[in-house]
């Protein structure tokens, strides 16, 4: 069979072939479609041509005996998959014409595809990028994760308050996915150990429960190539379906109860930690991936070359965070127990096998497990764990005898207080290669968390800055700027991002600028109307929209967002005559359900919006809203309007950052301080074209080493101690005055941890170096060219071909 012909509907017409769908696979009338069963037939027509790549791929991986790269992730955030589908295989144009045909647009069938709710934040919105361009720089390559069912949740707000409710994607089925009716593996849980035959470094794991992992297939096309990358996704499965006993008997809760007890493991991303039992889901959904995902490489591995002592040659598996770092254990496992290995052996091939990113400078964001939890949950792997972690002290232990403290640090238990097994140590350990996400990030992980890990294995650490796709976050998200680089430099930047460099000398053109004003301001207006429809508010798409979208979180600052935009209004009330320029400030992002101040201070926000947009003596100048729920499909609307992206986190806590990047490729303006990605954004776009402000990772450390005193910062700063009195005296929250004491109170009497007031002064001045930019259109534009134009080094295929070369051992497409 020739995979490399188009499929035969092809030669029928675009038209032909989308109502061939529709009769035959949605089976409904052409004539009296909805626009919702138009795109499941549209996404037929690709997924024809998708099924052909694949199956051409794997023939082509088996015959070649490839080397392939496993890349394990909690989180794949892919969005929607039309309009990338359609891009890769060529079919835009004629899918269009054939969406006219039905009197829809291209964008109407879209907008009814649900966003797969397969992540939250970066660290998925990372992953699926990566994918995009291991297939595009043709890498042999699968993705492995969970399928949510209902992905982490859908946020609304409610009289200012975050909801969480279940985000059931699936309900209506998706195209995209295939059953893989023949995959599945068993995965255990609990019991305990039993010694192996003498002799042997295996031991019989005597488990107390087990689930079926099904496998679930997405096609991720490359551009520019016919290659795919799989990503395989887990749904768990009870063994037995209900008790039908209990069923008869009318005991209709216990019937199902067996199916939720183990089903509930694929139910919802991050199920709430703050019980026990939320705990304990959380390691079991850790362990059911990565088991079956590496059970399935093994699989793979002995069906194409019939042994296992060749794994290493053949097999890289990335760990993208410590949520998979459990399969260190998992497959050493696998090796001695089930294979017949020695621990020796096994070890080695371990260690060739398995790379990590790590993701987070914070040592109180590194994942650890109770050794008590691990026992219940997995006894074999904890046993392993002990072992590893042995051998691997009385090695260190010959370096720095008699030192301690030095083994304390390096161990992958935590002794003091509850014992905990730490994940990080562990991917450490059993990894041969290690990587932050920028050069900052990378710099500061041999420096400070893992300085004692670097002083053993140098070799082993290295950088990686992350980068994302130019397909889906320009080509796709931002079609008026495309088409208008497309006309300028051509279209080679959407596989060469490092061509946007040819923008740079058309900075200098007046038509050119206007041109790519007049498109920001089309986004704008799109921007402006999603904000309208979503939050009920109205705003001015001539202001200067200045957006901090990712996920809540303290480090990230938005707290410190909100204290600007109160300095700002209470200075406009002070001179409500001054020429004040018009700024519309937009939030978005998920605060975790159990992170109570996160969540506080999205009602902060609400609160201060509702004042401050219905106080007509600002008239409209002001307006602070919050965009709910926030997702690929969300970001693809915020990003394209952006002038001003807030990249404000605490010098030396941003591993890196890809909002900051996505942003600055469409058009925006960085105000950041210099972390993460942000140094290098700033090394790239120039220091004139971003706005740096606030204390240095240096300067952080060396005030808190100094004994960091935010109380005399209130005191001694009178703007700032206004902002705060107004908040903790609820001027915002007058229904409830004391609402925002606590938050106050942390900055004032809890330490200020990430010094929002020792920044707070120097920010409020790189804003107003913003207002006076901003009042110059012409020169604005020509420092956001210059950001779009620096942005060529962000691409995730760099990133990609970079882990190609020097971590997997695997050779990309240039």
């Amino acid at each position: 069979m020739n995979l490399n012909a188009p499929p035969a509907s092809a030669s029928a017409g675009p038209n032909a072939a989308v109502e061939r769908h529709l009769l035959d696979t949605v089976a409904t009338d052409p004539a009296a479609a909805s626009p919702a069963e138009i795109m499941h037939a549209v996404a037929q027509v690709a997924r024809e041509h998708l099924s052909r790549r694949w199956v051409a791929t794997d023939r082509a991986d088996r015959a070649a005996r490839a080397r392939r790269v496993y890349y394990l992730s909690m989180e794949f955030l892919i969005g929607r998959t039309l309009s990338n589908a359609l891009a890769a295989v060529g079919l835009t144009g004629e899918m269009a014409a054939a969406a006219k045909a039905h009197a829809n647009t291209l964008e109407d069938l879209t907008a009814t595809e649900a966003d797969a709710a397969l992540g939250n934040g970066g660290l998925g919105r990372l992953a699926a990028c990566f994918l995009d361009s291991m297939a595009t720089v043709e890498l042999p390559s699968y993705g492995y994760g969970i399928r949510y069912e209902f992905g982490m949740f859908k946020q609304s707000i409610v009289g200012g308050r975050q909801v969480e409710h279940p985000d059931p994607w699936l309900e209506d089925g998706t195209p995209w996915e295939f059953p893989r009716t023949g995959v599945s593996y068993p995965v255990r849980f609990g019991g305990w150990v039993e010694p192996g035959a003498h002799g042997s470094s295996g031991s019989i794991w005597r488990h107390a429960g087990e689930v079926n992992a099904k496998a679930y297939d997405m096609v991720i096309p490359g551009h520019g190539t016919p290659r795919v990358s799989t990503l395989r996704l887990w749904k768990a499965a009870a063994p037995s379906q209900i008790d039908l006993h209990a069923f008869n008997t009318g005991d209709y809760a216990r019937a199902a109860e067996f199916k939720n007890q183990y089903e509930n493991i694929s139910w919802v991303l991050y199920p709430n930690d703050s019980t026990p039992a939320g705990r304990e889901l959380r390691l079991r959904q850790e362990y059911f991936f990565t088991s079956a995902s590496i059970q399935d490489i093994l699989a793979r591995h002995l069906a194409e070359h019939g042994r296992l002592t060749n794994l290493a040659e053949k097999v890289a598996i990335h760990l993208n965070d410590t949520h998979p770092a459990i399969g260190v254990a998992e497959l050493m496992r696998l090796l001695v127990d089930e294979h017949a290995f020695g621990w020796a052996g096994a070890w080695a091939l371990t260690q060739k096998v398995f790379s990590y990113t790590n993701h987070t400078l914070m040592p109180e964001a590194l994942e650890t497990w109770p050794v008590s939890l691990m026992q219940h949950v997995l006894p074999r792997h904890l046993e392993i764990i002990f072992r590893i972690n042995s051998e691997f002290l009385a090695a260190a232990a010959k370096l720095r005898p008699g030192d301690n403290e030095f083994m304390r640090s390096l161990s992958l238990i935590e002794e003091r207080g509850e014992r905990r097994v730490r994940m990080a140590h562990l991917s450490i350990v059993g990894s041969h290669k290690v990587n932050g996400v920028s050069a900052l990030h990378s710099e500061l992980l041999v420096q400070t968390i893992f300085a004692n890990f670097a002083a053993l294995w140098p070799e082993r650490f290295t950088n990686m800055t992350n980068g994302v796709t130019p397909r889906r976050w320009l080509a796709q998200a931002n079609t008026g700027l495309a088409s208008l680089i497309d006309s300028t430099i051509g279209d080679g930047w959407r596989l060469h991002l490092d061509q946007l460099i040819g923008l740079r000398e058309h900075a200098a053109n007046a038509d050119f600028r206007n041109a790519f004003l007049a498109v920001k301001q089309a986004n704008k207006l799109r921007l402006a109307e999603h904000i309208r429809a979503h939050t009920g508010v109205p705003v001015d798409a001539t202001s200067l929209f200045d957006v901090q979208v990712k996920r809540i979180h303290e480090y990230k600052r938005q707290l410190l967002n909100v204290l600007q935009v109160v300095a700002r209004y209470q200075a406009m009330l002070a001179d409500p005559d001054a020429d004040w320029v018009p700024r519309t400030v937009i939030f978005a992002g998920k605060a975790a359900s159990s992170y109570v101040s996160a969540k506080a201070v999205i009602q902060l926000i609400h609160d201060v919006g509702t004042v401050i947009n219905t106080d007509a003596r600002l008239r409209g100048r002001l307006k602070l809203v919050f965009v709910p729920n926030y997702g690929v499909s969300v970001a693809e609307v915020i990003m394209p309007g952006a002038d001003l992206s807030e990249q404000i986190s605490t010098a030396g806590t941003e591993a890196s950052g890809t909002g900051n990047m996505k942003l600055a490729l469409n058009g925006a303006l960085t105000i950041g301080t210099d972390d993460g990605a942000n140094v290098e954004i700033r090394q790239q776009v120039g220091d004139d074209n971003i706005f740096i402000f606030g204390l240095s990772t240096a300067q952080v450390a060396a005030q808190r080493a100094a004994g960091y005193q935010p109380l005399r910062i209130y005191e001694e700063n009178p703007r700032l101690k206004a902002v705060l009195d107004a908040i903790a005296g609820g001027r915002f929250s007058e229904d409830e005055p004391g609402r925002y004491r606590a938050l106050v109170d942390s900055l004032l009497w809890g330490g200020d941890h990430y010094m929002l007031l020792a920044d707070f002064d120097s920010y409020v001045a790189a804003q107003s170096r913003v207002d006076a930019l901003y009042r110059d259109p012409q020169a604005w534009a020509r420092k956001a060219i210059a950001n779009v134009a620096g942005m060529g080094f962000f691409s995730s295929d760099r990133t990609i071909r970079e882990y190609a070369r020097d971590v997997w051992g695997l050779a990309a497409k240039a």
